[in-house]
């Protein structure tokens, strides 16, 4: 294969990457989260390409981006040789660098990102964010969380619209339909009152716990510790792996979840960078 060219997996190849990239955790855990998604919800709707197969060094998930909405959809990265990944963002034409995407990969790749986005002429790089990665092993780990007394359940469409007005990159009917497909195809769980949800967590298209949110009037009650502790026990029960990314300001929250029993990843920070404007 030539320098720069990327093959996309089949669905079988998908299935071995999964096995695969378990040997390469914490730092293969993004794109792994993608993978296994992908294995399950076939609705799903992205590219996953390696550089070689299957002894790959890079591999990059891609969702394809039809409408608007599907620029909350991030691609992400995970490589095993800097010198590889350089030569990659140079010379593959997976990437279109005059368009506004976001890239998930580790925080140690930002000089080599910065340095193509200046050669292809990219208008503007920012790093979105940068987070902890604490996962959870093992669910016997989990505190033990009272939740006798709550009515818990699944989001709903009907909830879409309270989630999006809540979430803080929540805009307009873009971001509608994205968090709508998020509660359609991935697991996620609330705290209802009176029939309304009062607090919430989902998973994201990387496999990721996230948005976890209780409204103002309701916190200081233990919502976001039950719902993270039912959530966790859902997803591991099922087979998946039982992950969050912590903005490194967001002190709450990483309290919270260590607080649970998910242990930080040290050797592993991961984040977003924005490439052109929305």
């Amino acid at each position: 294969m030539k320098s720069g060219e990327m093959r996309r997996l089949t669905a079988e190849e998908l299935e071995t990457a999964e096995v695969l990239l378990r040997g390469s955790f914490p730092h293969s855990v993004m794109v792994y989260g993608h993978v296994f998604v992908m294995n399950r919800v076939k609705s799903v709707r992205t590219n996953v390409f390696v550089d070689c197969w299957p002894d790959f060094k890079i591999l990059f998930v891609q969702p394809v981006r039809e409408e608007p909405s599907d620029s909350f959809n991030d691609c992400a990265v995970y490589t095993k040789d800097e010198e590889i990944f350089k030569n990659f963002l140079m010379e593959t034409e997976i990437i279109d660098w005059h368009n506004y995407f976001c890239l998930g990969s580790d925080l140690h790749h930002e000089e080599t990102l910065n340095a193509a986005a200046v050669a292809k002429g990219v208008k503007e790089m920012k790093r979105l964010s940068a987070c902890y990665m604490l996962t959870l092993r093992d669910p016997a780990h989990l505190q033990q969380v009272d939740s006798s007394t709550l009515v818990l359940s699944p989001l709903n469409e009907s909830h879409v619209a309270i989630v999006n007005r809540t979430w803080k990159f929540g805009q307009d009917e873009h971001s509608v339909k994205f968090i709508r497909d998020m509660i359609r195809h991935f697991p996620t769980c609330c705290v209802l009152d009176g029939g309304q949800p009062v607090a919430w967590v989902l998973t994201y298209a990387n496999g990721a716990l996230g948005m976890l949110y209780t409204l103002p009037e309701h916190r200081g009650k233990g919502y976001a510790k039950v719902l993270i502790s039912t959530l966790s026990r859902q997803l591991h029960a099922q087979g998946h792996p039982v992950f969050c990314f912590i903005e490194r300001e967001n002190k709450l929250s990483y309290r919270i979840f260590k607080g649970l029993g998910f242990t930080e990843e040290p050797s592993y920070t991961v984040a977003w960078f924005g490439f052109n404007s929305v």
